[in-house]
């Protein structure tokens, strides 16, 4: 058989690409510290996620998409958070989260398909890389870190995304959209590649070995519906004693051209869902939640004004969150611009005044111990003027 055909037989059979994970056993708890990164595919509404209320020209520049003050959760005298934020308003009390507002990629022009190929790779312009930074970042790792590791990074999706790719041993799992074969059906294909293929028996073998661990984890239940067995699956490959270092989680429905006023619309269902990942994710992780760091991103902001369909259009400046037990949280970090017309971009974004290439070296280097000559050359290149923003992970 071609080796697609062998691949997809083994996806249909196992749910999972191959991981070289032992199976699972819960009682010990994976040292060493963590990086989960979810991506936010479409541009998250960062004026509606956290609302600088307390910028005086709010009211008159969202009008309708205005958030009254007191529906969520104040952070400080400016911004609150979404009312569907709950559970991070929660989490920024005890000091387990970061906002970051007013935050860009160096891309300005507004394409989905451009700024999300910027954001992954860390580059300066599209296309400029055809590898992702974390990837990078696994491939910069302190010796000791690496050690022991078969895979340094894991996908929670059936491709590899870009931000992935690269040399740095990395994997895929993701629950199965086809019905399981039955244990015979697998025992008896298993006899015959070990007779016949001894590459597609490992491969299967790893493949149930990665099914145990993410249906231990409880990942392999609901299957395809959401995020939610994906967060599952992610806190049981991390928290095995060789799993791996960093997992990515793709979130798409952010792309509110239309309804975003609507109380369960398309923003208010995409904030409500990110808010239980992350709060999951959390209690899943268990002990290892202190030593994790959670990036949670999007490519580009949206309009600062409603369009005419009750929602927005793709923007610039954006909000992006650092969460975990490893961050020294409680705080937003903004050079805020203002949203009277003269302070906006092209008279219609939010003007960025963070490079969020700056807030993830500084998290990369202090959570990781990734080198500043590493994060400035090889993880986001010729990003030397981007200064790691210092202090975010706790001593």
């Amino acid at each position: 058989m071609l080796p697609s055909r062998r691949d997809a037989l083994i996806a249909g059979l196992a749910g999972a690409a191959a991981l070289s994970f032992p199976r699972p056993g819960f009682a010990a708890v994976a040292g060493g510290r963590k990086l989960v990164v979810f991506i936010l595919r479409g541009g998250m509404d960062g004026l509606a996620a956290v609302a600088p209320v307390g910028d005086p020209a709010y009211a008159s520049a969202r009008r309708g998409l205005a958030q009254a003050r007191g529906s969520g959760a104040a952070l400080d005298g400016t911004f609150a958070l979404h009312p569907k934020l709950a559970g991070l308003a929660g989490l920024y009390a005890s000091g387990e989260l970061i906002v970051a507002h007013a935050v860009g990629t160096p891309y300005r022009d507004r394409s989905h398909f451009d700024a999300q190929n910027v954001l992954e790779t860390g580059a300066a312009a599209p296309f400029a890389r055809q590898t992702g930074w974390i990837n990078a970042a696994l491939g910069a790792l302190p010796a000791r870190t690496a050690q022991g590791r078969k895979e340094l990074g894991l996908a929670l999706a059936a491709q590899e995304p870009l931000v992935l790719r690269g040399a740095s041993p990395v994997a895929t799992w993701s629950p199965s959209g086809t019905p399981d074969a039955d244990a015979d059906t697998v025992a008896r294909l298993m006899d015959l590649y070990r007779h016949t293929d001894p590459q597609l028996a490992a491969a299967l073998t790893s493949a149930q070995a990665a099914n145990a661990v993410a249906a231990q984890a409880g990942g392999m239940n609901a299957k395809g519906r959401g995020v939610a067995p994906l967060v599952k699956a992610a806190a049981g490959f991390l928290t095995q004693p060789a799993g791996p270092v960093a997992a990515v989680i793709e979130m798409s429905g952010w792309d509110t051209h239309i309804g975003q006023t609507q109380e369960v619309g398309p923003l208010a269902r995409a904030l409500t869902e990110l808010d239980a990942a992350v709060l999951a994710l959390k209690a899943d992780l268990g002990p290892a939640w202190r030593e994790t760091l959670v990036v949670i991103v999007t490519e580009f902001g949206r309009t600062v004004a409603m369009n005419g369909s009750g929602g927005t259009d793709h923007g610039t400046g954006m909000a992006a969150f650092l969460s975990g037990g490893a961050i020294a949280g409680g705080r937003v970090l903004a050079d805020w611009p203002g949203l009277a017309p003269a302070a906006l971009l092209d008279g219609r974004d939010l003007r960025p005044t963070m490079d969020v290439r700056a807030l993830l070296k500084g998290a990369l280097g202090d959570h990781l111990g990734i080198t500043r000559a590493a994060l400035d050359a090889a993880v986001f290149p010729d990003s030397a003027a981007a200064r790691p923003v210092s202090g975010l992970i706790r001593a």
